[in-house]
């Protein structure tokens, strides 16, 4: 499975040929080092760890050093592994580029959603709002929940105000508009989960359309 880690640069649009205007997320990838590749006859399946964002040697914890020195790898902020069909023909050491992706293609992305702490209902989970007149003072309250006299409590699992974002989210399906091989820049139609300068995994689709 083709895959690279990338930072969001942010937001423009790309105008063709035809006056077509595409907006566009701008992911700049920088160095993929492979750490680690683990196979199913030793470790029980097959992955390719890979290590993005350099990070200096000061920073980098003994433990941690010793496994990107015995890879022969630059030290590097995050180690995130990546699950295979088939035992991966990289070694530790190589790198991966964008060039293995190409316009016009289907992609994944993965990323941590921003992160809006404590919100109400209303906007966590699109609840209406209470009347605007006639004396109400309940215009962003979710309600009563509760299931009256019999079990006197809310049941776990309804929707409530509490912490929103700051999540794992999976875009699927958006289309590679451009592939700048020379600056390590990938175009993805649409938006990208994620504040810029966050950290974007972009994956071979999974599911055809």
């Amino acid at each position: 499975m083709k895959s690279i880690f990338t930072t969001k640069v942010g937001m423009t649009q790309v105008i063709d040929e035809d006056g077509v205007v595409t907006p566009v997320t701008v992911l700049k990838a920088d160095e993929n080092v492979i750490v680690q590749v683990k196979s199913e006859e030793v470790d029980g399946y097959n992955s390719i760890q890979i290590g993005y964002h350099d990070k200096k040697e000061k920073n980098v914890k003994k433990p941690i050093k010793g496994h990107f020195d015995k890879a022969g790898a630059s030290y590097k902020r995050f180690l995130r592994e990546v699950r295979l069909d088939e035992k991966s023909e990289l070694n530790p050491g190589d790198t991966l580029s964008v060039d293995q992706f190409e316009e016009g293609e289907l992609v994944d992305i993965t990323a941590i959603s921003k992160g809006k702490g404590t919100q109400g209902a209303i906007k966590r989970w699109n609840y209406g709002r209470g009347p605007a007149s006639h004396g109400s003072k309940s215009h962003r309250v979710a309600g009563a929940r509760a299931a009256g006299s019999d079990p006197a409590r809310v049941f776990k699992g309804r929707k409530g105000s509490g912490k929103m974002g700051h999540e794992r989210v999976t875009v699927q399906n958006l289309k590679v508009v451009k592939v700048n091989t020379e600056d390590s820049y990938i175009l993805v139609k649409g938006a990208v989960p994620g504040p810029k300068g966050g950290l974007v995994q972009v994956k071979q689709a999974t599911k055809s359309l």
